[in-house]
């Protein structure tokens, strides 16, 4: 009998959500591509967002008659370069008018730098890490996957920061406790390949309060870490191994390479957000479709409304979505 694959619901649900927050500021920074400003504008529609616009005026206007958008309703900031609208989106979440951050279709280069800049950008004591948020049909739960993006080739102490940050994520989207897989290419600690030596040191800290809120265990091979039935023909008894819900990649090239390919030949949904700045950051990617955006920017206003709440606890929502 074959197994029915599910439809992406998650996505569905996790927008459906958001839709019941106040909207949230989002710097949207070069929005010059169909993609990009569609995507902004959507979220405006399905109140996620209200956008402010950053880029040349006539440029966006331009865009906006050509694809047949009504853009009057949003604020814009002319700014003529991508460097000058990276760091305007930036200065404005510094300033509080903003709360989250949005790539346009400028380059990443212009976007980060602006970003990670020492006494103008968004950084804190905690390492900037990316997290995909994936609706794979074939998966019976959210996924997240990190560091896809941020952190090419991540230190021990990078890893510490990006394994919090996945967490923290979980809980803000509903896991109250994820179970997170550590990945390499083996199951064991071997000295050869160093990944497997992080993933000892970074369960060993999780038992010793240095990372919580999450259940840690690894090495483990994307297989057995996905999949109980290859947990159990390779006897690795885990609370974690068959039911992740974060998967911890070795570095950059490996989880970009994963992301992509459950998107691409799992007909996997994806959503992604950088975490450890002051606020939420929206790092697409030049061909993102608009629907993922949209998801990007539902994951933001969950981040969003949490720190509201951290910020002031009688911030609580009614039935309507109304803040009461």
């Amino acid at each position: 009998m074959t197994a029915t694959i599910r439809k992406h619901q998650i996505f569905a649900a996790l927008i459906d959500q958001a839709e019941a927050l106040p909207p949230v500021k989002i710097a949207v920074v070069y929005p010059l591509s169909e993609v990009a400003l569609r995507g902004a504008w959507e979220a405006a529609e399905e109140a996620l967002a209200l956008p402010i616009l950053i880029g040349p005026k006539q440029e966006m206007a331009a865009l906006a008659r050509r694809i047949e958008l009504d853009i009057s309703r949003f604020e814009q900031i002319d700014a003529a370069s991508e460097r000058e609208a990276a760091a305007t989106g930036v200065a404005l979440c510094r300033a509080g008018k903003a709360e989250a951050l949005m790539k346009g279709s400028l380059h990443t280069e212009h976007f980060m730098h602006a970003v990670m800049a020492d006494e103008t950008g968004l950084r804190t004591m905690r390492r900037l890490s990316h997290v995909f948020v994936l609706d794979v049909p074939s998966y019976p739960r959210m996924l997240l996957i990190s560091d896809a993006a941020i952190c090419i080739y991540p230190t021990l102490k990078d890893k510490v920061d990006i394994v919090q940050n996945a967490i923290d994520l979980a809980h803000v989207l509903g896991v109250p406790e994820p179970k997170v897989a550590i990945l390499s290419a083996v199951e064991t600690v071997t000295p050869k390949i160093t990944s497997t030596i992080d993933a000892a040191a970074l369960c060993k800290m999780a038992d010793r309060g240095q990372i919580t809120g999450g259940i840690l265990d690894g090495p483990l091979a994307f297989d057995n870490a996905v999949s109980l039935k290859s947990a159990q023909i390779k006897h690795i008894h885990s609370p974690v191994a068959g039911q992740a819900d974060i998967l911890i990649v070795p570095d950059m090239e490996a989880g970009n390479m994963l992301a992509k390919q459950l998107e691409y030949l799992a007909d996997g949904d994806t959503a992604g957000v950088v975490l450890g700045a002051r606020v939420p950051i929206i790092l697409t990617s030049r061909s993102d479709s608009a629907r993922s955006r949209l998801a990007s920017c539902a994951v933001a206003a969950r981040i969003v409304q949490a720190r509201r709440e951290e910020l002031d606890p009688e911030i609580l929502l009614d039935a309507s979505g109304n803040v009461g």
